[in-house]
């Protein structure tokens, strides 16, 4: 078979990402370099920063990422898009134009002989009571609507300034880390699920910014992938074989 990649966390558009023009592009390089040994990609939510479609209207940029994934689905490749915690509010667009296949819950996916749980990991297990609101207001329906009935121009400014505004107060305090199995609350979670469902092979998630590839048990692994902001980094299934790679410009082989 051939492979199939999963990554998340590129956070496109951010306003604070100083080189953003740049990460599109060296992420859009990627996806072309693998594009010939692909069957499936897996975007692991929080592609954008804020993504908001209205019913005329999509936000600026992101021509050069979009158009590459419309050549991928073109051409077969399945590309699965799920929401994160800032790029929620898709309404149909990028299943339309792009021929992406969006996964709004998580999901449970045979590859190969092996099986696949996949999430962007918001929502699982998460201690912060202050994430938690703020996850159900994102997700409540009269609120979505609510959003947008601002103009698009209010709407998109009041969603990229929060997204600066959390990824700054998140680099002030240090950033993401690994403080072990007991205080990862994605690994407690895979420890709990995996207790009713024991045939899971893999847990892979996005979200934290952190790469971690930790086994569970005998035969399973958590793997978070990391994000395309300072890692640049993604997993690869070829079939018999799960592995993180890092993408070296000129160096990676797909």
């Amino acid at each position: 078979m051939k492979n199939v990649y999963f990554l998340s966390d590129a956070h496109l558009g951010s306003w604070a990402i100083e080189h953003k023009r740049q990460q599109e592009r060296r992420l859009v390089r990627f996806l072309d370099s693998i594009r010939h040994h692909a069957s499936a990609v897996y975007l692991l939510g929080d592609m954008f920063d804020f993504w908001n479609e209205y019913r005329y209207v999509v936000p600026k940029g992101y021509t050069r990422f979009l158009g590459k994934l419309s050549e991928m689905t073109d051409e077969g490749i399945e590309i699965h898009f799920f929401i994160g915690n800032h790029d929620i509010w898709t309404y149909g667009y990028l299943e339309r134009e792009c021929g992406l296949i969006v996964h709004r819950k998580p999901v449970t996916q045979e590859i190969g002989d092996k099986i696949f749980y996949l999430a962007h990991g918001d929502g699982l297990g998460d201690p912060d009571p202050k994430f938690r609101f703020l996850r159900k207001v994102f997700h409540n329906r009269t609120c979505q609507v609510l959003l947008n009935t601002l103009h698009p121009r209010w709407g998109m400014w009041f969603g990229l300034t929060w997204a600066k505004h959390s990824m700054m107060e998140h680099k002030k305090k240090g950033g993401s880390k690994f403080y072990g199995e007991e205080n990862e609350f994605l690994v407690q979670f895979a420890k709990q699920y995996k207790e009713n469902h024991p045939d899971i092979d893999f847990f892979i998630f996005g979200h934290r910014h952190i790469q971690l590839d930790h086994p569970l048990g005998d035969k399973s692994r958590v793997l978070i992938l990391g994000d395309w902001i300072t890692h640049f980094s993604y997993a690869v299934f070829d079939g018999e074989h799960l592995y993180m790679e890092q993408y070296v410009e000129g160096e990676t082989k797909p």
